[in-house]
């Protein structure tokens, strides 16, 4: 039963490396090898039953072994450059079915480490900004990365009064409305979120990155950037065409 669970496990390694614990079985004979897409950052043992050594000249590479055979179960956890952290559930096997584990990249990691590290990147995007009494709004820059569009939001309070966010939606529109007929809209959802998008403080500014999937505009349509004011009316419009998005700064690799 224990070697079939090694099976699941081993094959479930290449399917997700971070949606829950995953089935490692190792032995006292053999070394097992743990290659990461990322360098690693930190490992943690949960028992000393578990032998490990990091690869000095490849620094994405682990080597796990058991120091004594039929121990009771443990864990490992792993945590790579972009921020994931991967957990093993480890467990002993006389002849372990694999050796070699070859872990995936978890895009949601990846996409916080880039996102993060744009809040505080200068401007190089203007002329994308809308503002209503005292509250300034501008998308201050645009950066892709493997099929990733993040937008560098900056939302300025220059008021006495706090500005309570309760909308911030994406979404494409078309240009023009004809008599008649309704406003098509497409919304985008954001694959991911960072900065507050939930206040800004009297005079104080809140920079905002949002993730979302690459795409560019139909003719004769817009995508607009919707920031509406919670109990109030200071509501913001900022509308983007394909050249603002073609503008998009590549990102370099993580690596």
């Amino acid at each position: 039963m224990k070697r079939l669970v090694c099976l699941i496990g081993g094959c479930w390694l290449f399917v997700s490396a971070m949606a829950q614990a995953l089935a490692l079985c190792i032995s006292t004979d053999k070394t097992t090898s743990l290659i990461f897409p990322f360098s690693i950052r930190h490992v943690d043992r949960g028992t000393k039953d578990i032998l490990v050594q990091q690869v000095k000249e490849v620094d994405n590479i682990l080597l796990v072994k058991a120091s004594a055979k039929n121990f009771s179960e443990t864990n490992l956890s792993v945590v790579t450059q972009d921020g994931s952290v991967y957990t093993f559930v480890i467990n002993y096997e006389e002849k372990p079915a694999i050796w070699v584990y070859n872990l995936p990249e978890n895009k949601k990691a990846s996409m916080a480490t880039y996102a993060n590290g744009i809040l505080d990147n200068q401007r190089t995007l203007r002329g994308v900004k809308d503002n209503s009494w005292n509250i300034d709004a501008a998308v201050i820059g645009t950066y892709i990365k493997e099929g990733i569009i993040y937008y560098q939001l900056r939302i300025k309070n220059n008021s006495t009064v706090d500005y309570d966010i309760e909308v911030l939606r994406f979404y494409i529109r078309d240009k023009k409305k004809a008599k008649r007929t309704a406003v098509q809209e497409n919304e985008l959802k954001p694959l991911y979120v960072s900065g507050n998008i939930t206040q800004v403080k009297s005079f104080n500014q809140n920079i905002i990155v949002i993730a979302l999937d690459k795409f560019t505009i139909p003719d004769k349509k817009f995508m607009s950037v919707e920031i509406m004011e919670k109990n109030g009316g200071r509501n913001l419009l900022m509308k983007l065409n394909n050249k603002d998005i073609l503008k998009a700064i590549p990102l370099p690799d993580l690596r």
